[in-house]
């Protein structure tokens, strides 16, 4: 579950080059998440036909990379593991290889093909009896994006073992995110923000030319902020486990599972990264859930134009070196 606030400062109307300037809202829910386009405008009237457009360009990325719908081309991929490769279309081609970079990236620690061991965790907040250690192990033996076999020419993706699965829940929403806010750009949009359940991607300014401002929320009190951010051309992605979580032997565990255990994460409740792209935020996120505070913010240091805050089970609060925050109280 990944909870983020916007603060729009900005609603009455400003004349820019002779023509009223307003922001333009909607919610609506799409790829099973709450979705919330945000956009800078002189008419309402074109604004609302451009979200419209919007909404259509979300269900198409849906139905190209969502695993359950059948008639995708990732559920395609899927039913052909073991069997022979799948021609996908260069989108998707692409996205794949993007995916397997940050894999590279971050040794594994993102990794498209954990959906083989997915459906043996069921994170409702409540106390379960674990999967066998025999069950984890054979799902991880599937899990590995270096297996994910690529050929450029043929534009073709095959998964080589028998139950293996790729899965975008981790950078699905965050490539959507992206190709809205490009899609907006091409039609003229100067300013907006289009947030993706926590996955947002901003681009200019509010009407009177301030930031777009968003609020972290507390873990541990989902009714409080306790930081705020400009968000200036970037994008954000927050990722927390305050709704999805399960409590094994007594002990609580995230909802993002380790690609390289089986095991669901521990230790790390909630992490925000900042990024050029959504859709390498969303990513990053999810890696470092599975790195850790120490490890994580370690390796996101070392990243140019990437920033990172992470809140430990205990309510520290954890940064890269420049973001500089108040401890939560």
């Amino acid at each position: 579950m990944k909870q983020i606030y916007i603060l729009l400062v900005i609603t009455v109307l400003l004349v820019n080059d002779g023509y009223a300037q307003e922001v333009i809202q909607r919610k609506f829910e799409k790829m099973g998440s709450s979705f919330e386009i945000t956009l800078v405008h002189e008419s309402p009237i074109h604004g609302q036909q451009l979200i419209d457009e919007s909404t259509a360009e979300i269900d198409r990325i849906e139905r190209l990379i969502s695993s359950w719908d059948k008639n995708s081309q990732t559920s395609m991929v899927n039913r052909m593991a073991g069997i022979r490769p799948q021609i996908v279309s260069k989108e998707l081609f692409d996205l794949i290889a993007r995916a397997n970079a940050i894999a590279r990236l971050t040794d594994g620690a993102f990794d498209l093909s954990y959906a083989s061991v997915d459906k043996l965790w069921s994170f409702t907040g409540e106390e379960i009896q674990p999967p066998s250690a025999t069950m984890v192990h054979a799902s991880v033996a599937k899990i590995g994006f270096d297996k994910i076999m690529m050929d450029a020419k043929k534009q073709t993706v095959f998964l080589p073992e028998k139950g293996m699965k790729i899965g975008f829940g981790a950078i699905g929403k965050g490539y959507a995110a992206d190709r809205v806010k490009a899609m907006l750009l091409e039609n003229g949009v100067k300013a907006g923000i289009v947030n993706a359940s926590g996955d947002m991607s901003a681009w200019g300014t509010q009407p009177d030319g301030t930031s777009w401002q968003i609020g972290l929320v507390n873990p541990l009190n989902k009714n409080k902020v306790f930081s705020w951010f400009p968000l200036n051309n970037t994008a954000v992605v927050t990722s927390g486990d305050y709704e999805r979580f399960l409590l094994m032997e007594g002990k609580r565990y995230g909802h993002i599972i380790n690609p390289k255990t089986g095991y669901p994460s521990q230790g790390v409740v909630s992490c925000t990264v900042f990024a050029p792209k959504a859709e390498l935020a969303d990513a990053l996120a999810t890696a470092l859930f599975v790195m850790g505070t120490e490890t994580g913010i370690n390796f996101i240091d070392q990243l140019p134009n990437v920033e990172a805050l992470m809140i430990n089970d205990k309510g520290k609060i954890i940064t890269s070196k420049n973001i500089a925050v108040d401890e939560i109280n």
